[in-house]
């Protein structure tokens, strides 16, 4: 699909299982984490490859363009994590791919593209700016341009993500919305079996929450570290899915953010950026027996780390509640003079080698 989908453009459940079917062959599932101290369960998109859960939508897209004999050229903007899926998928496909990136976007991920062999051009200083300029590259050269989250393809590849959560048999399932193409895609894969789907945007962040609620006014987001959902404007296709989709969203503060990313690295030892700590910080506002969120990616610069570790000062986390009320919080240990003497039994005397010897040989 190129461009703007029209309203004539569909994506259904049979989409996310052939997409499956697809990917199977280049892509193995991401575990599942149970982190005890949050209550929840962490899909680990952090261990797909290059990092993030984009490339299973542009190896889908790629995979099915191929199908349909289309062998263009293919442009990409994306804040980063799109663009090294794209850039992988070509790689192993032999399929040209140009990415168009902000100038904000992480060294970490810049490098991750032109490490595939992708041709990287940065322009803008917001994905928005980059988008804008690829649909231009894409109109005077005959590209074929794939959206990182307003394509049939690519959300039906994003939703193979749901399908390998069900055999967790979940009740809630939180996901990360910047564009929608996730959430979209989840919601696809699990709807029909009564999971409910809950997005998380960051405040000021929030264009696909407010334009579900009607509101289609542009304003520029602001500076957040989940960088990979900074998106001005949300998805048309997307937009129609989750207005049917999706239960609620969770707005989530910065500080929220900074603190879930920061204690993911020091209590469950997971490396998650901005956007993959996201639906976990969301998570803390939403009850569910058996809930699990996205950690949608983990290309978290080195420095940025560092500095949120000497930052951010995380609460202690609350004490779990005991399960077993009849076993008392302290177990008193015996008085020593109570406990059973054990005999005594002295070691045997060495006895000489030369006595072995002549004992041997006697």
């Amino acid at each position: 699909m190129d461009g703007d989908v029209g309203t004539d453009v569909r994506v259904t459940a049979a989409d996310v299982l052939a997409a499956q079917a697809r990917l199977r062959r280049y892509l193995s599932p991401t575990p599942l984490h149970h982190a005890e101290r949050f209550g929840c369960w962490l899909k680990l998109e952090n261990l797909q490859r290059t990092g993030s859960y984009k490339v299973r939508g542009a190896l889908n897209a790629l995979l099915a363009a191929r199908e349909r004999g289309d062998h263009r050229p293919v442009i990409a903007a994306s804040a980063g994590n799109h663009a090294q899926g794209l850039a992988w998928a070509a790689y192993r496909l032999g399929v040209n791919a140009i990415t168009v990136m902000p100038r904000c976007a992480p060294q970490t991920k810049i490098a991750g593209v032109a490490h595939w062999g992708a041709t990287v051009r940065l322009h803008g200083e917001t994905y928005d700016e980059a988008k804008a300029f690829a649909i231009d590259l894409a109109s005077q050269n005959g590209y074929r341009l794939l959206s990182a989250f307003d394509d049939p393809d690519v959300i039906a590849g994003q939703g193979t993500v749901g399908l390998e959560l069900a055999a967790l048999a979940p009740d809630v399932v939180l996901v990360p919305i910047g564009g929608g193409g996730l959430a979209s895609g989840v919601a696809l894969a699990l709807k029909s079996q009564g999971v409910r789907i809950i997005g998380a945007q960051v405040e000021g962040v929030d264009a696909m929450l407010r334009a579900l609620r009607g509101d289609h006014t542009p304003r520029d987001p602001v500076a957040t570290l989940a960088d990979g959902v900074r998106v001005k404007e949300p998805g048309l296709l997307t937009q129609r899915l989750l207005a049917k989709l999706l239960d609620d969203v969770v707005v989530v503060r910065e500080a929220e953010l900074r603190e879930t990313l920061v204690r993911l690295a020091l209590e469950e030892h997971v490396i998650a950026e901005g956007a993959g700590a996201l639906a976990l910080a969301a998570g803390r506002r939403i009850a569910g027996k058996r809930k699990c969120a996205v950690v949608s990616g983990g290309n978290l610069d080195a420095g940025v780390l560092a500095q949120l570790l000497s930052e951010v000062r995380p609460r202690a986390p609350r004490r779990p509640r005991r399960r077993h009320r009849d076993v008392p919080a302290v177990v008193a240990e015996p008085a020593i003079a109570t406990l059973n003497p054990i005999p005594f039994t002295p070691p045997r005397a060495a006895v000489p080698a030369a006595r072995v010897h002549e004992e041997l040989h006697a």
